[in-house]
């Protein structure tokens, strides 16, 4: 439950996207559909309950805008548009790894630096293995062997979990926590890396994390609109968050982890942040950005990193993307460096939308449907905590079930941990992909697998423990 949406929430549709990007597109002088096209799709989502509201920016080619808004912002809140502020979510981290690059090239840090260089010696001590040191590289391709997030992390506060944890809290962990494996051989998405990330910058340069990127990106793009804290314009144009069923949740507050997830932001905001990461590098600032999008590592489901950017390669184009969420928002921020085309889609719902940045980016990439209606059924805790542990879909590839306050959880490498729910003893759904899981259970009733079901695939996953 307590988790940012890290990358797409629609598991192995990474390799389709994939696929289709490798499909050549016409040279057209405007990439992008129509607006009653683009309209119409973003309205269908509203009209089919996967969405609340929904706000969409596009950048041709030639730099031309266009902005889309379709549903609604909540009770008691301006119509949804441009100007309409939502939580961003994980894509703060592109935002982080641009400071790092940016630190980078004024000679304040390096990227081989260890991060215990720059945390209070006595107070803490970063966890090492094989005589190796966790870097500030390792913490921006997720290869630094921390896991997705600390095991001391116990919300108060369920609608708000970040809310109340501490820079102590985060100091004991790290001092105690014995790494899994060697630093920099895989890639696991850390939320906990990257607000460490954005917590040592901040220290580097004698500042709050909210101050750095204030000074470093915001200011210097005119992003007014953008921001950790809230001024009275973004109190106004705030749009309100909702779950899966449409309820209105309350915003997050992220200050220990504020690198990883804190950022608010609107449409015309990120389509200047977009603007400002294509084409030739005008300023030291884009410069440093141009530096981010470089590959480093290779990454899940056939994707590379670079400094936090996803990069998806096809044989004629690239997408580079992130996307982000919270209790009550889904984002979107991706684009073709080489045709100079770029999307934002912003929502105040949990709903999963990547689908619909990346489709508008390349065309061949399928739009995911409404899944069937489908009954749940409650099941007892004692029979869902059988099935906690993890699964090996593929090399480097393993869904986590764990149990969370009486509901069961599915989270891929490197992807949101998203609840499942029961429609037999040993059959699941989600309700944010069409995609189930069944759980395979041997004769002494001890659970040995699952078979995940998407998109007409049939794919078994042995039980690791």
């Amino acid at each position: 439950m307590y988790r940012f949406h890290s990358l797409m929430a629609t598991l192995l549709l990474f390799a389709l996207a994939i696929a289709a990007c490798a499909e050549d597109e016409p040279d057209l002088q405007q990439h992008f559909p129509s607006d009653a096209a683009i309209q119409a799709l973003i309205q269908s989502r509203v009209d089919e309950k996967r969405a609340v509201g929904m706000v969409v920016g596009v950048i041709e080619a030639d730099g031309s805008t266009r902005v889309f808004a379709a549903g609604e912002a909540g009770p008691g809140t301006q119509a949804l548009s441009a100007k309409s502020v939502f939580e961003i979510g994980s894509i703060t981290k592109v935002f982080t790894a641009i400071l790092l690059a940016d630190m980078v090239a004024k000679g304040e840090v390096a990227f081989d630096d260890p991060v215990a260089k720059y945390l209070p010696k006595g107070e803490v001590t970063m966890p090492t293995r094989g005589g190796r040191e966790i870097t500030l590289l390792s913490l921006s391709t997720h290869r630094s062997a921390l896991p997705r997030m600390p095991d001391n992390f116990s919300p108060a506060d369920a609608t708000n979990p970040y809310a109340d944890y501490t820079l102590d809290q985060m100091y004991e962990f790290l001092s105690n926590h014995e790494l899994r494996r060697d630093i920099g051989t895989e890639a696991e998405y850390s939320n906990l890396g990257m607000g460490l990330l954005g917590h040592v910058l901040a220290r580097a340069s004698n500042s709050s994390y909210e101050e750095l990127v204030h000074e470093r990106i915001l200011n210097p793009l005119g992003m007014s609109n953008t921001a950790i804290t809230l001024n009275d314009g973004m109190q106004h144009w705030l749009a309100k968050g909702h779950d899966q069923a449409g309820n209105v949740v309350s915003n997050w507050d992220i200050p220990t982890l504020a690198g990883a997830g804190a950022l608010r932001s609107n449409v015309n905001d990120m389509v200047t942040f977009i603007a400002a990461n294509m084409g030739p590098a005008e300023s030291p600032l884009e410069e440093a950005m141009r530096v981010s999008h470089v590959v480093r590592q290779d990454f899940s489901g056939g994707m590379d990193i670079g400094l936090n950017w996803i990069i998806m390669t096809g044989s004629d184009n690239r997408v580079i993307w992130h996307n982000g969420g919270t209790g009550g928002y889904h984002a979107f921020a991706g684009f073709d460096p080489d045709r100079s085309i770029a999307v934002v889609v912003l929502s105040n719902s949990t709903n999963d939308i990547d689908d619909i940045g990346l489709h508008l980016i390349n065309p061949n990439a399928k739009l995911t449907v409404p899944a069937p209606e489908r009954t749940e059924i409650s099941l007892p805790a004692s029979v869902l905590k059988t099935y906690a542990g993890d699964y090996l879909l593929a090399p480097n590839f393993v869904i986590t079930i764990t149990l969370e306050s009486g509901t069961i959880w599915a989270q891929a490498t490197g992807q949101p941990n998203v609840q499942i729910y029961a429609e037999s003893d040993t059959e699941f759904f989600y309700k944010v992909v069409d995609a189930q899981i069944t759980f395979e259970v041997n004769e002494s009733g001890n659970v040995t697998g699952l078979v995940l079901h998407q998109n007409g695939g049939v794919m078994p996953a042995p039980k690791q423990h």
